[in-house]
């Protein structure tokens, strides 16, 4: 699993809208609150999109952009996205290469049977491309409040000069 501190793994991911995101572009731009989750359409799913897309602006006044990543295409991800009035960019990755690159793609068992699957997890990574945040098993009520605050926390650090800033 990345830790805070590792470098984020660079990748290009197709959005609901089949347009790409880099998250190299990002570098310099952006933080980025990237999320994996298992499935469009499930209740904690649904919850942790809305929740995300409802407190986007938040974000965005923070210099910070949300992208969630799961399986599932791109058609599915705007029907989702539609269905719910979701506002946050949702990434497809059918090969699951980048859940394996972020090491979210993991042995789960259900109902007795076990199998591949995303494990969800929240990675908050700064403007230079670093994960500071790395928040695996999330629940997803009250997630997005607590992410929020460590993406707060993460623009503050970034305005303290370089000498009085601490180690996370």
């Amino acid at each position: 699993m990345l830790q805070s501190g590792d470098t984020a793994p660079a990748f290009s991911l197709p959005d609901a809208d089949m347009e790409t995101f880099d998250l190299a572009a990002e570098r310099g731009r952006h933080h980025v609150v990237l999320y994996f989750y298992p499935r469009d359409n499930t209740p904690g799913c649904t919850l942790q999109a809305a929740d995300f897309s409802d407190h986007e602006a938040e974000f965005a006044r923070h210099d910070c952009i949300v992208v969630g990543v799961s399986p599932d295409d791109c058609l599915t991800h705007a029907e989702f996205r539609d269905q719910h009035g979701l506002s946050v960019r949702l990434l497809s990755d059918p090969d699951t290469e980048v859940c394996r690159l972020y090491h979210v793609w993991q042995p789960k068992e259900v109902d007795g049977v076990k199998k591949m699957g995303v494990r969800r997890t929240t990675y908050i990574i700064d403007k230079q491309g670093i994960v500071r945040h790395a928040l695996h098993d999330v629940t997803p009520r009250g997630h997005v409040a607590a992410v929020y605050e460590l993406v707060k926390e993460l623009e503050k650090d970034s305005c303290k000069p370089k000498s009085s800033r601490t180690p996370s």
